[in-house]
Formats: structure tokens, C-alpha cells, sequence
């Protein structure tokens, strides 16, 4: 199969699986079909899938990855020792641990085609990982608490695991207590990829955007958390701040040049 024979083959699997999606015609254009597509990946609640399914949705990922261009994150130059700023797609990066900022309940966005960071993980990770997620969060049998981790495999994903945590939410002023549990997000994701023996980690911007945290500041406490924990517990971990917007990156580059 070519990429267009298993996307075709992908859209008319998940049609069949939802009685409310039938009618629904895949559009001729590439661009239509891979909407169509996400957005069929999205709202698709956490089920089992055929073996075929999953080697044909695995190939036809790996390859869509491949081609929007892997970043190995060996090749990122350092800005500090152990510390480097990259701007792009986390879901084209190979290192030990992305991290995603999650929802409470770790099961990823499901709206279709959100530009949300969690959205994209879930979406290029395959539908194994809202599966993964589901079965860990029906053990917990409870939703998961701001500035706490979880770790889960990443699939299709060039990384090897997923990092998922929930950062806080600032609905009016910023408070000592949303500082707090951001840092608490940095220090949980570091000491969980520690136990795991990760060797490099790369945080995205957690809370800021639709959480509203201000970015100069959660740069701030990132950068500072990240610094303190590799001060007081000697850890060789490589860590790479991952932004998407300009904004960040100008934020991030200045901060580290500056400390």
C-alpha cells in the first residue's frame, strides 16, 4: 500500500466503526482526506482494532512522520550545559521523552483537528495511546491532579515515551499556587523520566495558551525548575525546551542567554 491506499483504507475503517459517521464521504483532495482523517483519529472514543487496522494506521503515521522531517535531538546545539532550545513539532522529535500537557483526564483532545499540543501527540502517537491512557486512568479511578506525571509509551511517535502531565489552569489573576504547581509539573516529569533511566527530555511550553499561565513567567519557573533539580541531584539528563511560537522562542532564548 502506498499513503493514499492506507489513508483511504484507515478513513473507511473508522466510518464503519461510528453509525452516526455513515454518509460521510472522503474527500478527493490529500489535504480533505488527512482532515478527515485527524478528525475521525480525534473523536474516536478508546476501543480495541483489528491487527490490520493498527500494522496499516502504523505504517501510514510512521511515514506521514518520516516525511514532515525527524529531528534527532543529538543535533540540537547546547545553550547551556545539558540545556537546549529547539522551535518545532514535538511530535518530529527523537529523544528518550516528550512531553505532553494534558487534561485531567489524560485521555487526550478530542476535538477534531485542534492545533492543541495534546491534539497532535495523540493524533501522530496512533490510537494506542488513548487506549494506554484510558487503561491507566481507569486503574487510578480518578482523575489525575495538576503538577503530577504519568508515562506511557510512544507508539509511533520517534520518542520512545510520552510524559503526560496537567498543568495548572489561571482563571483570573496568577497566584503563588499556580506557580507552584507548574514547577511541580517540570519536577515530576524529571523525576519520573529519571526512574525510568530517560536520558533526554524535551518539555513543551506547559500551561500557556487556552491554560493562560503568561509565558515570560512559566519560561522563568521551567528554566529554574529544571536548573535546581539538576543542581541539588547531579543528573546528567539532557533537557530541550520545545517551542512552536516566535513569542517563546524569543522569551526562551533570552532567558537562558541571561542566567
Amino acid at each position: 500500500m502506498d499513503q493514499k491506499e492506507r489513508r483511504n483504507y484507515l478513513i473507511r475503517y473508522l466510518i464503519a466503526e461510528r453509525a452516526e459517521a455513515e454518509g460521510i464521504k472522503s474527500p478527493k483532495d490529500m489535504a480533505g482526506q488527512k482532515r478527515l482523517l485527524r478528525a475521525l483519529f480525534n473523536v474516536r472514543m478508546p476501543q480495541a482494532a483489528t491487527e490490520e487496522f493498527l500494522q496499516i494506521q502504523d505504517d501510514y503515521l510512521r511515514e506521514e512522520i518520516r516525511q514532515k522531517g525527524i529531528t534527532d535531538y543529538r543535533s540540537l546545539p547546547e545553550i547551556q550545559p545539558d540545556l537546549s532550545l529547539w522551535q518545532g513539532d514535538i511530535s518530529t522529535l527523537k529523544c528518550g521523552a516528550i512531553v505532553n500537557a494534558a487534561n485531567s483526564q489524560m485521555l487526550g483532545c478530542f476535538r477534531p483537528n485542534h492545533a492543541c499540543i495534546d491534539n497532535c501527540i495523540h493524533t501522530f502517537a496512533g490510537i494506542q495511546l488513548r487506549s494506554a491512557c484510558y487503561e491507566m486512568m481507569r486503574k487510578q479511578g480518578r482523575e489525575e491532579e495538576a503538577g503530577t506525571a504519568k508515562i506511557t509509551p510512544a507508539y509511533n511517535l520517534p520518542c520512545d515515551y510520552v510524559l503526560h502531565t496537567v498543568g495548572p489552569i489561571v482563571s483570573g489573576g496568577l497566584t503563588k499556587r499556580h506557580e507552584d504547581l507548574l514547577a511541580s509539573c517540570y519536577l515530576s516529569c524529571l523525576e519520573l523520566a529519571e526512574q525510568y533511566g530517560i536520558e533526554s527530555i524535551a518539555f513543551c511550553c506547559i500551561s500557556t495558551g487556552v491554560f493562560h499561565f503568561p509565558n515570560e513567567r512559566a519560561a522563568k519557573i521551567a528554566i529554574q525548575t529544571v536548573k535546581d533539580y539538576k543542581a541539588e541531584t547531579g543528573s546528567k539528563i539532557k533537557v530541550i525546551f520545545n517551542v512552536f511560537k516566535d513569542v517563546d522562542l524569543e522569551i526562551y532564548r533570552n532567558l537562558l542567554q541571561q542566567s
